[in-house]
């Protein structure tokens, strides 16, 4: 990968960690859903992840489709095993449920805790799912405001399974790496059990496009001390963002967060395949 990134350049096996599926010709949003972003098939992802490159994806779970995982399975099916999922799941779940999603690629569950972001998952749910999912090598998806890490710190700990964290730590006002939730993020990525997505900069920066510096020195911070725990993703379709970002532009941010080859290399294949089982 150079200054611009270019499909060819790509790793083989490069893997975007976190879209999301809309398909409202089958599949109804949620009475819980708060928008209704624009249509967005697995056949419009494939045409951009081509574009870049890539050749894996992780399909999160909507909010707007609540409990009703149909469409993101769907997307897996259609992926026909380049794809891993991350769904939404009642904490009374069955297990033989479980295994058929496991079959089908589900390698994690969404916890989206933004105040009004939307999710069904709730923190008294966490720590029943976090048992249930565990023997299934499966990770908590996580989305909070990065600067309330230190409260949950010891709780995402203690969880039997592995936790995934969205967006640069998503905090919603950017910080400064010595920040108390930064540092307590710090340390569960220091424990080996917990990685971090370098995506979505657009969402939380505040000196904005096209560089992102604010997000951007908080991606270098994750990249600097522990690329064994980064991922990359692109955020497509971009939910609540018209005009939409680039995805070309967000992938070439990459090579100033991680300049090393063998870095990116980690970032963009190595730890998506141990991660999600590709």
């Amino acid at each position: 990968m150079t200054a611009t990134t270019q499909a060819d350049d790509m790793p083989a096996g490069a893997c975007d960690c976190h879209i999301h599926i809309y398909d409202y010709t089958r599949f109804d949003l949620a009475p819980t859903a708060l928008s209704k972003p624009p249509q967005a098939l697995w056949s419009d992802y494939r045409r951009e992840q081509q574009a870049l490159g890539l050749t894996r994806a992780v399909v999160v779970q909507p909010t707007g489709y609540g409990f009703d995982n149909r469409c993101t399975l769907d997307a897996l099916a259609q992926a026909q095993g380049n794809a891993r999922g991350i769904v939404a799941i009642a904490p009374d779940i069955a297990e033989s449920e479980l295994v058929q999603m496991d079959a089908a690629g589900v390698r994690g569950v969404r916890f989206m805790m933004i105040a009004n972001g939307g999710g069904v998952m709730r923190w008294d749910m966490l720590e029943t799912v976090a048992a249930k999912i565990a023997s299934l090598n499966w990770n908590i998806n996580l989305q909070i405001d990065g600067r309330d890490f230190a409260q949950y710190e010891t709780l995402l700990k203690s969880l039997p399974c592995r936790v995934v964290v969205d967006h640069n730590g998503k905090f919603l006002t950017p910080v400064k790496p010595d920040h108390p939730g930064m540092q307590s993020l710090l340390r569960l990525l220091d424990s080996g059990r917990c990685w971090v997505k370098l995506s979505a900069p657009y969402e939380t920066s505040q000196t904005g496009a096209p560089s992102y510096d604010d997000v951007g020195a908080l991606a270098k911070t994750f990249v600097n001390a522990y690329p064994e725990r980064c991922l990359w993703a692109s955020n497509w379709p971009h939910p609540g963002r018209n005009p939409q970002p680039s995805n070309r532009d967000l992938l070439d941010l990459l090579p100033s967060w991680a300049p090393s080859a063998e870095v990116r290399q980690r970032i963009l294949v190595d730890n998506p395949s141990a991660l999600y089982g590709f």
